[in-house]
């Protein structure tokens, strides 16, 4: 995405997509139309209002979608973006359904459709577009790609590289199904000619740090790549409070992250912090 990316906010009248749109559209986020039932023919902060996705569609190019609808009426919303032919959207809502998200998330994969999130904080291109709720204060324009699972990490990771800025910041999820998983991120910023490193926060749970660590092991990721790892001191018997954080046989605890990442030849971080330090050395490299 850039700043000439077209976006629809769908719940743009709600309490949430109000305040955020607001957020959008002061930081430069070209926001073309809005979508809530039964609120037609208005307009919040300038941006026309129309009952349905596919009325919008009619009257505006629409590039990316961002989903501010509560969770029980969430999965329509996609379905009615994924219908309307937008090829990027971004879902923040949390807590819908894991069968729900499965089925849209397949509907959407078919018809040629990204979708990122849910429960997610969405992205951001600093300097030129940001579609979600990430404090732009943290970011700015720079060669750094991160993917995240955890929103407040994202911030933290983001402000301590400053001096190196960022090109695309993704905070892709915690559930248990996501529509895009971190490896595809990073094999996005793996082609991406504005991304010199790449730093990858993970957290215990699921086992998308180990399929990252395969892909460069396989020598399918050539960009320098940095990861941390939250949870290190997590105990195991005690339920955590992401819903991806599951363990899979032997696969998805802290120490299968960090010994996969050992193998594939990734740095980690100890701490956040170290983030900044092990970006300096392989910058170097």
């Amino acid at each position: 995405m850039n700043s000439n990316t077209k976006v629809l906010v769908q719940g743009i009248t709600g309490k949430e997509g109000s305040f955020h749109t607001s957020l959008m559209l002061k930081y430069g986020t070209k926001i073309v139309a809005g979508v809530s039932p039964g609120k037609g023919g208005s307009k919040l902060n300038g941006v026309p209002v129309y009952d349905t996705v596919a009325e919008a569609a009619k009257e505006h190019e629409i590039d990316a979608s961002i989903i501010f609808v509560p969770a029980k009426y969430a999965p329509e919303a996609v379905y009615e973006a994924v219908d309307s032919g937008v090829k990027l959207v971004v879902i923040i809502t949390e807590h819908i359904p894991v069968v729900e998200v499965a089925k849209f998330v397949r509907y959407a994969k078919v018809r040629g459709t990204r979708i990122v999130g849910p429960n997610c904080p969405g992205l951001i291109a600093p300097g030129e577009s940001l579609i979600g709720i990430l404090p732009s204060k943290y970011f700015n324009r720079g060669m750094v790609g991160i993917v995240s699972r955890s929103g407040t990490l994202t911030y933290e990771v983001a402000s301590i590289l400053r001096q190196y800025g960022q090109s695309t910041v993704i905070g892709i999820g915690g559930d248990p199904i996501i529509g895009t998983p971190m490896q595809e991120a990073v094999l996005d910023f793996q082609d991406d000619p504005e991304t010199e490193a790449i730093v990858v926060i993970g957290e215990i749970g699921g086992t998308m740090e180990e399929r990252v660590a395969q892909l460069k092991k396989a020598g399918k990721i050539t960009k320098p790549v940095v990861a941390y790892i939250a949870g290190m001191t997590a105990p195991r018997e005690k339920r955590m409070g992401h819903a991806g954080a599951v363990v899979y046989m032997g696969m998805g605890t802290f120490e299968s992250k960090v010994n996969a990442f050992r193998e594939a030849g990734i740095p980690l971080a100890k701490t956040p912090y170290e983030v900044k330090d092990l970006i300096e050395k392989v910058l170097r490299k």
